[in-house]
């Protein structure tokens, strides 16, 4: 072992002894001078299963082992599961070092909690839901617990950064700071993820105040092979009315089942609907073929019975096991060995993609990632959009940025998070019963999180929480809650800033399955699939949130609504030079590997040739009887913003995989529409925003609390990019 090595416990070294490792790894080794320094702040980003955790924990953990008054390390994670799953793994160690481990969450032991609370020390596992609990109803007892932290490590950290939880945890640890007085000395914080985009950038969303140095440890050393393969399905034109054709999704399923049965896999099939579709179909295959059922669906809705269950499951790999998951076990629950990774349906992003494949492949065997794309037959009726075998073409655009350019989504911080910043005010007054104004502007922006938001926009929202009656000024000047914030305040859900839909439970006879999303439409006698099986529902209790169902045969999912993540340019640029060259392979050394089967193969020839045809690379703009197609080629913002455009013009327009059709019109009234708007310029973003119901602008937890005009500024910056469009019609019209 290394000099490194000998800065860690003696005890902690002993442990590692008792684990048989030969040697510690790479990001472990130098990531143990800089945390045992508690002097900076660190980012440890390295791939799935490079040993991060450790990394951290086992200098931290030497560093408060004699520490016996209050906590030593503050752990915050996105999910419970993962506190879970983090309590075990650190089971050994805490008993070799005699210390306190406290998993703290909804679901957390009672008799845990009232342990912790009698003697806190040690380390404390929470998410930050529960942590802002903490904070306003019993900022007397995180005073005096939180003393002598030493760390905050944040787990997991990619998937909080520009999030509106994300936010949210920042302004925790500024009020945390705050509360226990170390703003002028602060506590160090400690990064862990897998897919951080643009590294230099991260330690701003780390700590925005800059009150502490960051150092970067990314690991160079743990590199694993990887093996990919694209199948292309084709959903038959005439399957209403021919029996003997089968949907490609059942076509999928019959793949799955023929690939996965016998082993342990992954399959992300990206909406709830979609995993309870997929489960259903690969459990009755699995009783056709009079064999166990190992088929079982994972996502947020299903019972935390079910979930734990699967989860262990898995872990124990003592049967073979394949789960059909949304986002839900795509972070770093430890689900023990999984040979591969399927994906239906194109990912969400580049991100996303490398974190899934990241599950595979562990101890030292290849990750494996499949992806199974359906598109649809064509026919007379068909369009360009039908032609060109988007969903195909966005995946090998993904798979290429990952693999050749090590790419993926950097994280978008120049959000407004208004609903959030709204939440952190209410939190901040209960918290301590009442604020000033010059106080609360200092600890939320100056020395917080919210540094996009000017003195402007926050006089704006007072006055408006105000009118609204979240707050109200006393005579002395200090703001206090309303009767609104009250109730608000004073609801169990107030603490997540993250908008949940109203869920009804689901139960049969007298076991509750899990829940539904209310934004579904469930009728009585209608046939719906939940838990991987069957249900006819028989009655449905608005007032107790209830749908009764009763086991059955046939029927159709349930349609689970789900907000989509934005497309960033850089993958709709990637799908244009695939395009344009007709070529998807990855070259290594002098040749080039065909990654695609043979029917995704001639689907991607297919979109090719209509490339080609419709000219695509040189005319962005596509007429097709009366009808016109854009191909901006750009992300999302882009294209709404191009969209938002036309409409407000009279267009009548849709778009689609970053596709806008708009109908009744002309390439060279196009044009001519497009000069027009370069002269007048382009709208910015607040202005488009301007164009939209306050309806359909309402998409975070408390924006029906906003001033119009907040509402529309912070909707404008994430939805359009006035600039970056206004740069693709200059390039247009040249």
């Amino acid at each position: 072992m290394t000099e490194e090595y000998q800065l860690l416990d003696k005890r902690v070294q002993k442990w590692l002894f008792n684990q048989g490792w030969p040697d510690l790894r790479e990001i472990q080794k130098r990531a143990i001078i800089p945390i045992l320094a508690c002097d900076r702040d660190v980012l440890i980003s390295a791939s799935t299963a490079a040993g991060k955790t450790e990394a951290f924990f086992l200098p931290a953990c030497s560093a408060i082992a004699e520490e016996k008054d209050g906590f030593g390390i503050l752990y915050i994670s996105p999910l419970k599961a993962l506190i879970n799953d983090q309590y075990r793994r650190l089971e050994s160690l805490s008993e070799m070092l005699d210390m306190q481990v406290t998993p703290w969450h909804g679901d957390s032991l009672q008799s845990k909690k009232k342990k912790a609370r009698n003697n806190p020390s040690g380390i404390l596992l929470i998410t930050p839901e529960s942590l802002e609990s903490l904070l306003v109803r019993e900022p007397g007892w995180i005073k005096q617990s939180f003393t002598s932290l030493k760390y905050i490590v944040i787990d997991e950290f990619h998937a909080f950064i520009g999030t509106e939880r994300g936010q949210q945890l920042l302004s925790l640890l500024t009020r945390l700071e705050h509360l226990i007085g170390r703003i002028s000395n602060p506590i160090p914080r400690v990064a862990l993820s897998a897919t951080l985009g643009k590294l230099e950038k991260v330690p701003l969303s780390l700590r925005p105040n800059k009150s502490l140095p960051c150092e970067t440890i990314t690991s160079s050393q743990h590199q694993s092979t990887i093996k990919v393969q694209v199948k292309g399905y084709l959903e038959p034109i005439d399957i209403t009315t021919d029996e003997t054709r089968i949907s490609a999704e059942q076509q999928i399923c019959h793949e799955i089942f023929r690939l996965c049965r016998g082993g342990s896999h992954l399959v992300f099939a990206n909406s709830r609907g979609r995993t309870e579709s997929i489960a259903a179909k690969l459990s009755d295959l699995c009783e056709q073929q009079v064999v166990p059922n190992e088929f079982f669906p994972h996502h947020g809705s299903l019972a935390k019975e079910l979930r734990e269950d699967l989860e262990a499951r898995l872990q124990k790999e003592a049967l073979p096991t394949t789960a059909i998951c949304t986002m839900t076990l795509e972070l770093g629950i430890d689900i023990g060995k999984v040979s591969s990774v399927i994906q239906v349906t194109a990912p969400h992003s580049v991100s996303s993609l490398r974190q899934r494949l990241g599950r595979s492949g562990r101890r030292n065997s290849p990750s494996i990632l499949r992806m199974f794309i359906a598109e649809n037959g064509l026919s007379e009726k068909s369009n360009i959009v039908d032609g060109l075998r988007l969903e195909l073409v966005q995946s090998l655009a993904m798979i290429r940025l990952l693999i050749i350019d090590n790419w993926f989504e950097p994280a978008d911080t120049k959000q407004m998070h208004f609903s959030t910043f709204l939440h952190q005010i209410l939190a901040v007054i209960a918290q301590w019963g009442s604020s000033r104004v010059d106080q609360l502007y200092s600890l939320l922006c100056e020395q917080g999180s919210f540094k996009e938001i000017s003195i402007q926009h926050f006089k704006q929202l007072l006055s408006h929480m105000g009118t609204v009656q979240l707050i109200q000024q006393l005579n002395s000047g200090e703001l206090v809650l309303g009767i609104e914030g009250e109730r608000l305040t004073n609801s169990y859900t107030f603490y997540a800033v993250f908008k949940t839909p109203e869920e009804f439970r689901i139960v049969a006879g007298s076991k509750t399955l899990g829940t539904l999303p209310v934004d579904s439409l469930i009728l009585k006698d209608q046939h719906i699939i939940f838990g991987g099986r069957r249900w006819k529902v028989t009655d449905i209790d608005d007032e107790k949130k209830v749908i009764y169902v009763t086991s059955t045969k046939g029927g159709k999912p349930p349609k689970f609504n789900g907000s989509g993540m934005s497309i960033h340019d850089r993958v709709r640029q990637e799908m244009l030079r695939i395009y344009c060259s007709g070529d998807y392979r990855i070259e290594v050394g002098n040749q080039k590997i065909d990654f695609v089967d043979k029917i995704g193969s001639q689907l991607f020839q297919e979109g090719a040739y209509f490339f080609k045809e419709a000219n695509l690379e040189n005319q962005p703009i596509y007429q097709s009887g009366k009808h016109c197609y854009i191909f901006s080629w750009m992300g999302d913002k882009v294209v709404n913003t191009i969209t938002i455009l036309l409409i407000k013009s009279g267009h009548v327009c849709s778009n689609f995989a970053g596709v806008i059709e708009v109908q009744n019109a002309s390439v060279d009234a196009l044009k001519d529409y497009f000069m027009g708007i370069i002269i007048d310029g382009v709208p910015d973003e607040t202005e488009l925003a301007e164009i939209l119901s306050l309806q359909q602008k309402m998409i975070e937890k408390y924006d029906e609390y906003l001033p119009e005009g907040l509402l529309n500024a912070g909707y404008g910056r994430k939805a359009f990019d006035s600039k970056a469009t206004k740069e693709w019609i200059s390039g247009l019209l040249t």
